[in-house]
């Protein structure tokens, strides 16, 4: 692989990458397959999990597209922060065997994701703002002042958790009381969820600040190992779980009542919802330039936080060959 600068990784080169996506993996021989709307897994007979995050992009709980690039940028977006957060919280990283791939610990997942937020933001049905734009002042308990705007700064940080649906259906916010009579976690285990996530979401804000960047809001999902021991499994502060904006021009554009410049998925979720409402119309059919667009902000973003040139793949060689080749020593003969 050769490492570009975002610069040198201009629109020509995105828009040939449109013939170089990965959105379908088959791995014959690994066992276990379950597809998720943005990763494949599999479950290997000794307790370690594969998880090959494909290109596709997934919006209103469905899957819309596929962006150039992206699960390269995932995982490696996802690999500087479980590096650099290891100290807060055990992960389930194994090892990296290709760019598109995380070897992993298999976990006992809570059915939980905690979700922390520092702004009054979001366009999906279980967001924030949506629920105040409604009316409501208590959000998973959390009280909410009157008279804000969308995109303002909470008074303090709060985390929304919701329920983690192992049937396809939606997820539920819900306040920590309700998880715990629920039967969802335990008080010990919120308790010690809710202090992680916390610590993790202050160690994502000050790097992301140290360059310039805000981190808005993110998920967080947890998961027991075989000694209980609670473990964050998933993604961390990728662009697809977490709302990044840019510091520098963020107070301008919020004191004229305009969207904050972002590098995450929201950039699409708002260009859907000027056209449809993605919960109940057809999807209009998102242009190359979109995607492209997209493509560009994840691989800023990469750049940004990590302090590294993107390295851009050989574009000779598909990325599924790629990762059969790494994955081969996993396959049973």
């Amino acid at each position: 692989m050769s490492s570009l600068s975002s610069s040198a990784i201009g629109p020509e080169l995105l828009r040939r990458a449109l013939c170089y996506r990965l959105t379908e993996v088959d791995l014959p021989g690994l066992p276990n397959h379950y597809r998720g709307k943005v990763r494949d897994n599999y479950s290997l007979p000794d307790g370690r999990r594969i998880l090959v995050a494909t290109d596709r992009q997934s919006a209103f709980d469905q899957v819309l597209a596929a962006v150039p690039f992206k699960g390269q940028v995932l995982t490696g977006i996802a690999r500087f922060w479980f590096e650099r957060t290891a100290d807060i919280c055990a992960n389930h990283v194994i090892g990296y065997p290709d760019p598109n791939v995380l070897l992993a610990r298999e976990l006992t997942m809570l059915p939980v994701e905690v979700v922390v937020r520092d702004y009054l933001t979001g366009s999906t049905d279980t967001s924030v703002w949506t629920a105040y734009a409604k009316g409501a002042r208590l959000f998973c308990g959390n009280p909410l002042p009157e008279g804000m705007a969308k995109n303002a700064k909470l008074p303090e940080t709060i985390l929304t958790p919701s329920t983690k649906p192992t049937d396809g259906s939606h997820d539920v916010s819900m306040s920590p009381d309700a998880l715990i009579e629920g039967g969802y976690v335990t008080p010990e285990q919120w308790a010690e969820l809710a202090e992680v996530s916390l610590r993790l979401f202050a160690r994502g804000r000050e790097i992301a600040a140290a360059n310039g960047l805000i981190l808005v809001d993110t998920k967080y999902e947890f998961g027991l190992d075989h000694e209980g021991r609670v473990t964050l499994a998933d993604e961390i502060h990728t662009p697809d779980s977490s709302r990044y904006w840019f510091a520098a021009s963020y107070a301008e554009r919020h004191a004229a009542g305009e969207e904050p410049e972002s590098l995450d998925k929201e950039f699409l979720r708002l260009w859907l919802r000027a056209r449809c409402n993605p919960y109940s119309d057809p999807i209009p059919e998102i242009p190359e330039d979109v995607l492209v667009d997209f493509a560009t902000r994840y691989i800023r973003l990469y750049e940004t936080v990590t302090g590294q040139g993107f390295a851009v793949p050989d574009m000779n060689t598909p990325i599924l060959a790629r990762i059969r080749t790494a994955l081969a020593g996993f396959i049973p003969s």
